[in-house]
C-alpha cells in the first residue's frame, strides 16, 4: 500500500512523525509532501534529526500568499504529485489550507482521504481553520476522530449517512507527547536559562489574529497579563507576529519576554509551570496532558471537552474574566479524571485501520 501524507505546518510534521512510525511498522510506503505553508527557521535538518521525522519527498516551497491564492497554488502541485505517484490514499491532518489543498486535489482525482483529528468544530465560521475542517471532513473516506465530542459533531451533522468511516483512535498528538517528552531533560535548556523553578510561573502564548489584530483585545490581554506579573511571574515566548503588533502600539509588557522556543523547551515550560494562558488550539491540550489548568484567550474552542471537564476557562479577551479565571486556577486543584484523549495509541490504531483498508 501507498500513502501520500500532506503537511504544511511545523504541529503537523511532529504529530504526523508518531503516525510515521506507526506506518513503517506496518511496511505502508508513505511518501511525504511538504507544502511549504508555514515555513520556519526551525524547519531545518536539526529539527527532523533531533525528533526523528522523516525527510519530505516533495517540498512545494508555498507560503506568504493570500488564502485563496495558497490554497489554489498547492492543490495544482499535490495533484501533478499524486498523478505521479498514484497513491491508494491521501492523508491529511488538521485544519490548514494544506490539509484542504491536499484533501480537494485526492477527491477530484478518486483518491480517498483519511482525514486525522476529523470531526472538530469550534461553530465561528469566521475562522478559515472551521472552514478546511468541514470541508476536508466531508470530502474523506475515512475520519479519525481524536475524541467522543468531534464524533458527536459528526453525527449531528450527517455523517452516519455519508459514504465514510468514522473511527475514534484517540489523539495523535498524545502520542507525540509521550514519545518526546522523555527526551526533555536532554533537548530542553530554556527551564536552566530562565533559572525557573517547579510551579513558580505562568506560562502565556498569544498569536492568533482575533487577538492581535484588534487593538481593544490585545491591549486588554497586555494589561491582564502584567497583572497576574505583579502575582506571580509570566513567562512569554512572544511570537514575531504579536510583537510586531504590540511595538507598533507601544504597548509595555511587564512580563519576561523570551524568542519562541521549539518544541522540546514549550514541553518543558508546560511540565514545570502553574498554569497556561493561551489562544493555541494545541497548548489548550498539551496542558491537560500536563495536568494544568488553561485560561483560553479565545470566545470559543474545538475542545469543548476540556471545558465541560473545567480544565479550561473560555474568557476572550476580557481583563476581568482573565483575572477572575487566573485566580481560579490558582488556587484550584487539578483532579484526576477518566482521560479524554485516548491512551497513547492512536497512531498504532490508524496504521492498522488504513493497512486493512
Amino acid at each position: 500500500m501507498k500513502i501520500i501524507t500532506v503537511l504544511g505546518a511545523r504541529p503537523q510534521f511532529i504529530k504526523a512523525a508518531t503516525v510515521s512510525r506507526a506506518l513503517k511498522k506496518q511496511t505502508i510506503n508513505e511518501i511525504i509532501i511538504h507544502t511549504g505553508q508555514h515555513f520556519d527557521a526551525n524547519m531545518s535538518q536539526v529539527f527532523f534529526d533531533e525528533m526523528e521525522i522523516p525527510q519530505p519527498n516533495y517540498n512545494l516551497e508555498i507560503s506568504g500568499l493570500n488564502h485563496g491564492a495558497m490554497t489554489g497554488r498547492m492543490l495544482e502541485k499535490i495533484e501533478d504529485v499524486l498523478v505521479k505517484e498514484k497513491p491508494d490514499y491521501v492523508l491529511v491532518y488538521g485544519d490548514t489550507n494544506s490539509t484542504l489543498a491536499g484533501a480537494l486535489a485526492a477527491a477530484k482525482l478518486h483518491i480517498p482521504v483519511a482525514h486525522v483529528e476529523a470531526g472538530l468544530r469550534s461553530f465561528e465560521m469566521k475562522m478559515p481553520e472551521e472552514i478546511n475542517r468541514i470541508l476536508t471532513d466531508r470530502i474523506s473516506s475515512i475520519l479519525f476522530c481524536p475524541t467522543e465530542t468531534a464524533i458527536k459533531n459528526l453525527e449531528a451533522e450527517g455523517f452516519r449517512n455519508f459514504n465514510c468511516q468514522i473511527e475514534q483512535p484517540g489523539d495523535v498528538m498524545y502520542d507525540a507527547v509521550l514519545h518526546y517528552k522523555e527526551k526533555i531533560e536532554t533537548k530542553a535548556t530554556v527551564i536552566k536559562s530562565q533559572a525557573l523553578r517547579n510551579g513558580s510561573f505562568v506560562l502565556a502564548t498569544f498569536h492568533r489574529a482575533e487577538n492581535t489584530n484588534d487593538e481593544k483585545r490585545l491591549r486588554e490581554i497586555c494589561r491582564a497579563i502584567n497583572e497576574i506579573n505583579s502575582h506571580i511571574k509570566v513567562i512569554l515566548p512572544l511570537h514575531p507576529r504579536t510583537k510586531a503588533f504590540i511595538e507598533s502600539l507601544q504597548i509595555k509588557l511587564e512580563v519576561t519576554v523570551i524568542p519562541p522556543v521549539g518544541y522540546f523547551d514549550m514541553l518543558a515550560l508546560l511540565e514545570n509551570c502553574k498554569l497556561v494562558l493561551t489562544d493555541s488550539g494545541g497548548l489548550q491540550k498539551e496542558a491537560y496532558f500536563f495536568s494544568k489548568f488553561c485560561v483560553t484567550l479565545r470566545d470559543q474552542t474545538e475542545w469543548i471537552e476540556l471545558v465541560e471537564t473545567g480544565t479550561n476557562q473560555l474568557v476572550g479577551a476580557n481583563f476581568s474574566k482573565i483575572l477572575n479565571a487566573f485566580k481560579v486556577a490558582s488556587s484550584a486543584v487539578f483532579a484526576t479524571q477518566p482521560f479524554l484523549y485516548g491512551n497513547g495509541t492512536a497512531s498504532e490504531l490508524i496504521a492498522k485501520s488504513l493497512v486493512k483498508l
